[in-house]
């Protein structure tokens, strides 16, 4: 596992990323600036309902790169908060890196009368999450992924990517679904070694150095994907605490450093692993 010590300061580097043009060095915002972000971007973004099977229906949020051929699909898997601005903020910056984003509310149909994370507050969302069947979650995730990459502007290469509790669930979708080109896992627990054997994907793991609660976990996963020869690339990022992606003003500038590093070796690990 690599530990990176971040030296900048958080002032220059803040300062650097508000500087960046919206487009491949600039970063997600971070949950208080997720609204702004959305609605000042160029991208089409759109909600939509997608056929989940088994009579199934799960709206998502869809966000579209402005670039002229076709594009390849990352599937943007939610925190424990459920489908929130921020979560779809990230999404329209993946767009904006040159991926057809779509972001599926795992919680549809599960709020009161039918509705998705809309119909509940944040803890509300927090209950139904703990509530999920994981084999319905992950026939939702793939069939979000059959409808984004039969899309006219999409490749058929697909990624997930999520964060706290869809960062495990990033990782363990690669666990069941052999076609997977690539998982990003920010900050989510790792499979245990018997799942593991399961995974095709390149994943990679992305964590706070004070997150011991996720980093225990990481270690044993790494080992056993060694000796499966699995690819799992990891970096622990010194000082920077659970979510930091989304909460980058915290912890002294330490997760400001964080999500400075973490997201370019994102983008840099998609564009490798599903094209550009």
């Amino acid at each position: 596992m690599r530990r990176l010590l971040g030296t900048a300061g958080p002032t220059l580097l803040l300062g650097a990323v508000l500087a960046a043009p919206l487009g491949a060095q600039a970063l997600p915002a971070d949950g208080d600036h997720a609204v702004e972000r959305l609605n000042a971007s160029p991208r089409h973004g759109e909600w939509q309902r997608y056929d989940a099977g088994h009579g199934d229906s799960v709206l998502a949020w869809v966000v579209y790169p402005e670039r002229s051929d076709p594009a390849p699909v990352v599937v943007v898997i939610h925190e424990i908060f459920g489908l929130t601005d921020w979560v779809r903020s990230v999404a329209d910056q993946l767009a904006a890196e040159g991926f057809i984003a779509i972001a599926p509310d795992l919680l549809s149909g599960k709020g009161p009368a039918g509705g998705a994370t809309a119909s509940v507050d944040q803890q509300g969302a927090v209950r139904l999450i703990r509530e999920l069947d994981r084999d319905e979650v992950y026939r939702r995730l793939r069939a979000a992924a059959a409808y984004a990459t039969a899309l006219p502007a999409a490749k058929t290469s697909v990624a997930t990517i999520g964060f706290c509790w869809g960062g495990s669930t990033s990782f363990g979708v690669a666990t069941a679904w052999p076609e997977l080109g690539a998982a990003v896992v920010y900050y989510g627990t790792s499979p245990d070694d018997a799942a593991l054997a399961g995974v095709h994907a390149a994943v990679l793991g992305l964590y706070g150095g004070d997150d011991a609660r996720v980093l225990r976990t990481v270690d044993p996963a790494r080992g056993t994907m060694t000796r499966l020869g699995k690819t799992y690339e990891t970096e622990v990022y010194d000082g920077a605490g659970h979510g930091f992606l989304r909460a980058q003003q915290d912890r002294d500038g330490a997760n400001a450093r964080a999500a400075a590093a973490a997201w370019p070796r994102t983008v840099a690990f998609l564009r490798e692993r599903i094209g550009r």
